[in-house]
């Protein structure tokens, strides 16, 4: 059994080898004891090259309000990304899940981008996992306006920075596709 064995002896390897094939765990609830691997037919992506920042957004990330850091609090985003909210009582990460990706982050394979308000409350984030040039987007929330694109532009700016090709969303959204997602 590979390190850091999950549910039904998915270890953190098995999972990066998911990755590879364009496989990724959801769960029906949150409160589900166990996941199922995921299959698109068809994914969504944001071509780097084409990332779209939409004007009003421009300004306030300008404005440099929020505090942005990276890889600083990767349990309280994925746990922020699991808790219910208005209109979604329900979400796909439980706790087998969220311990593998906790257990990819501390192998240096899964990021958090943490958004922070003045007082220094997590207010917004994202979480995905990296894999040669390509980062696959798993989660996003947001407690304020705007915060959960910020968190996206930060990290879109840092993958190019990095020489990354590639930002996988799983799903094409009309949120995303804002962004220049296809």
């Amino acid at each position: 059994m590979d390190q850091g064995a999950g549910i039904d002896g998915l270890s953190v390897a098995d999972l990066s080898r998911c990755y590879e094939r364009g496989l990724f765990p959801m769960a029906d609830t949150r409160f589900d004891t166990d996941f199922y691997l995921v299959d698109l037919q068809k994914r969504g992506v944001i071509p780097l090259d084409a990332f779209h920042v939409p004007h009003r957004l421009a300004r306030t990330v300008r404005a440099d309000r929020f505090s942005v850091t990276i890889d600083q609090d990767f349990a309280s985003v994925i746990a922020a990304c699991a808790a219910a909210k208005p209109g979604r009582l329900e979400t796909w990460i439980n706790a087998p899940i969220e311990r593998l990706y906790g257990q990819l982050h501390a192998l240096g394979r899964a990021h958090s981008v943490e958004v922070r308000e003045p007082g220094g409350a997590l207010v917004g984030g994202l979480y995905g996992v990296s894999l040669g040039r390509a980062f696959f987007g798993e989660s996003m929330f947001s407690k304020a306006r705007d915060v959960s694109k910020i968190a996206l532009t930060h990290l879109v700016g840092r993958l190019i920075a990095g020489g990354y090709r590639l930002l996988d969303t799983q799903f094409l959204t009309d949120h995303l596709t804002q962004f220049g997602a296809v």
